[in-house]
Order: structure tokens, then sequence, then C-alpha cells
């Protein structure tokens, strides 16, 4: 009994100890834990075309745009805190797509950090270089290799188990894997299905929250109208053809995204002119227009 209580004791010692180490308490540390940049000295180009993506700036939107900054002022959603101090995970629902791993492996002063920045950044009483700063600050957070082939690579935990540390998958298992912290890659049954991408690429409402509120619906959108149409390819088939992980479109790239949307959208006119006899010689010219968009995607657009 007493060799019992001297394990348990020595558990409960550790357990704290594994907890705290295993999470981030600040941005810097959250970036280091998910740092894949030892990934381009054999993967440059697949690195490269990242580097260009959505992926690796989920916080910035679209032409530098801070997303976020309305979750951080007071008062400006329901998820605002009153003080920046006292943010929380809870204040960002949008980490649940747009940084996973800070609901994972951060601790709510990630949070404080961030909303500060976003104040910053936000703040025009602040100079140039304190708002450059504070957005290369939060830049660090991104979705890179070890969120996507790892955190994210086995949905059935259940069954198949938490990602296994030193592991990273893919859509083949490689016995040796290059690498010093991630030395083998093993299968994921996942990684060129739809459902793979509807994990952030959402199905809608998001009712989990004590505010729900309604955010993407792509996957849903491929499900209830594509695939039940007869479709039948995979996100991966369209987004990242040849393995491209630019995974377009690119929305800071308008000439790309232009000629991607043509692809997608066939714009039909029809006109019909003609002379209205409103009464005795009075004629009123008139014209008819009859358009026809056909949307060839495998969604609805936009969406996210």
């Amino acid at each position: 009994m007493k060799f019992l209580r001297l394990i348990f004791m020595l558990l409960f010692m550790a357990f704290p100890l594994i907890v705290s180490a295993e999470k981030a308490k600040t941005i810097d540390e959250l970036a280091k834990m998910y740092d894949s940049s030892s990934c381009k000295e054999c993967h440059e180009d697949i690195y490269m075309q990242w580097e260009k993506s959505h992926h690796a700036r989920p916080l910035m939107g679209v032409k530098g745009g801070l997303m976020l900054t309305p979750l951080a002022m007071k008062g400006a959603t329901a998820f605002s805190p009153d003080d920046p101090k006292k943010a929380t995970a809870k204040n960002y629902p949008c980490f649940k797509c747009h940084l996973p791993q800070a609901i994972t492996s951060a601790e709510d002063s990630v949070a404080v950090e961030l909303t500060e920045a976003l104040l910053t950044a936000a703040d025009a009483s602040k100079t140039d270089k304190e708002k450059a700063d504070a957005k290369a600050q939060i830049a660090k957070l991104q979705i890179g290799c070890i969120v996507c082939h790892s955190d994210k690579a086995i949905l059935h935990k259940r069954e198949l188990g938490e990602p296994q540390k030193g592991v990273l998958y893919s859509s083949k298992a490689v016995a040796e894997h290059g690498d010093a912290m991630y030395k083998k890659v093993e299968k994921s049954i996942v990684m060129k299905d739809s459902l793979y991408c509807g994990q952030c690429h959402g199905l809608g409402p998001n009712l989990e929250f004590d505010q729900p509120f309604q955010c993407a619906n792509l996957y849903g959108s491929y499900l209830h109208n594509y695939i039940a149409s007869g479709g039948t390819k995979s996100c991966q088939d369209c987004h990242m053809q040849k393995g491209d992980h630019l995974i377009a479109p690119n929305w800071n790239d308008d000439k790309g995204s232009t000629e991607l949307l043509k692809k997608a959208l066939a714009l039909d006119v029809e006109t019909l002119g003609y002379d209205w006899l409103r009464k005795a010689k009075t004629y009123v010219s008139k014209v008819v227009v009859n358009t026809t968009i056909t949307s060839t995607a495998g969604h609805r657009v936009p969406d996210g």
C-alpha cells in the first residue's frame, strides 16, 4: 500500500510539470513549437508554395488585414474581453480553424499577447514601427506542416489513438524520414479525403460555443450540393493538383484568383432590344437582359 501511495504521489507531482512543459506561454513559444522551417531543406518547392498560401497567414486575412481585430476590441463582439489582460482562448472561437494549435498547446497568456498585439496594430496613436512590430508578431502564428501532418492527420482518435510524438502523417508511409525530430512518416487514411479538409472548412453554424455563430459552409456546400448532384472529385483533386501546397486560390493574387474564378463560373448574357410604342408616335427604347451564371465549382462561391 505504501508503495502504491508513493507511486501516486510521484505521478501527482510530475503531471503538472508535464502539462506545463507542453503548453506555450507566449506567441514565440507557440511559433517555435510548431516551426516547420526545417521541412524546407528537403521539400523546398512545397514549402515555397505553402509560404504563399493563406495557411501561412491564417490570422492576417486578405491583403494584410487583421481579421481577428474585432474580437480584441471591447464591446465589438460577444466574444470580446472587457480587459485585454483577461483574454483567454475562449475569446477567440476562430482558433478552432485559424489556429487550432492554440487550443491544444497554448496557455491563455498567448491570447492575452495576441489581443494586445491586435489592439496595437489597430491603434492610430501608435507609431508605424509599433504597428509593424505587432503585425510581425501576429504573423508568426501559422498553420504549418506540423498542424496538418500531425495534429489534424487522425480523425478517428477513439479507434486509432492520438497522433504519435515524433511521427508525421501523409498519404503514404515512409520508413525513414530525415528529420531530427520527426523520424518516421505513417500513412493517414484521411489525407486524400475531403473529410480531412472539412475539419476546418466547415459545415456551417458552430453550435458548440456558448455564443453560437455562423461561419464557413464550404464543406457543407460540397456535400449537400456537389456530391448530392453526382460530383465525384475531392477537395484535393481541385485545390491540390500535383500536390500543390499553395491550395489555391490565393486571394492576395488578383490575377490568379480571377483566372481561377473564370474557370469555375461561366456567365452567359442574352439581350433583346426593341422600341416600345407607348402611345401614338411615341417610341421608348427598351432592352431585356437575361443572364445565366453556371458554376462548375464543387461548392458555393465565395466561401471559406
